[in-house]
């Protein structure tokens, strides 16, 4: 009984460490063809979301039945709580990477400005949040979790500046204004992706140290 529980809950985080490679995938490939007007690049992401929508099913049945049918206590308990959340944060994900698909497609076709402003480094360092709370999982890594939630104060002070220098290119030429809210769309979508990968590294460590770190409470703790 023992060993068929073992092999449930590998099996659970194996199909997360799937679904979290396709919804970095997904952002992946919706920010390069946001930065190189590739609308094919963007097809395909939301093609491809469906994929990210069915292993969320499959994987809250997984978590169900665990809870249901084998009562886990302690840190498994926490795992499979855990699994929960991060499942329904990677499918969220994938949304607001169709989200900057269509944007991206849509960019393409009214655009001749470049998506520069402080986006581009958005990108990255959203993209590296991310591959970062998933490695975190992936390998147990709190220490990656930790440098997660660092970023992400600087992700939010990104998006409110491209928002505001936007702002002053709608302003200053009226001809901007859809070129310039579809990257507006992007650095929102952006920012939400880094507070989805916040949230999965704040779940890590919940799983390995029984902590809870959401709202700063760790900060708090140790004043």
């Amino acid at each position: 009984m023992q060993r068929h529980f073992e092999q449930e809950i590998e099996k659970l985080k194996t199909l997360l460490i799937k679904m979290s490679s396709l919804a970095e995938e997904a952002i992946a490939k919706s920010i390069r063809a946001m930065l190189e007007k590739r609308p094919a690049i963007a097809q395909q992401v939301v093609d491809e979301d469906s994929v990210i929508n069915s292993m969320e099913v499959e994987i809250d049945q997984a978590v169900v039945d665990l809870l249901a049918l084998q009562q886990p206590v302690a840190s498994d308990l926490r795992f499979i709580l855990a699994a929960s959340k991060i499942n329904n944060d990677l499918e969220r994900i994938g949304d607001h990477a169709v989200n900057i698909a269509e944007s991206a497609r849509k960019f393409s076709e009214i655009s001749t400005m470049e998506p520069v402003v402080d986006i581009p480094q958005m990108s990255q360092i959203t993209k590296g949040m991310l591959r970062d709370a998933i490695d975190g999982f992936i390998h147990s890594n709190t220490a990656l979790c930790r440098a997660v939630l660092k970023n992400d104060d600087l992700i939010d002070e990104l998006n409110k500046k491209v928002v505001n220098e936007l702002v002053e290119v709608i302003r200053s030429d009226p001809k901007m204004v859809e070129e310039a809210l579809e990257l507006i769309r992007v650095s929102r979508n952006l920012e939400r992706v880094a507070d989805l990968a916040t949230n999965i590294a704040e779940e890590v460590i919940f799983i390995r140290e029984a902590r809870v770190v959401k709202h700063h409470l760790e900060d708090r703790d140790s004043e």
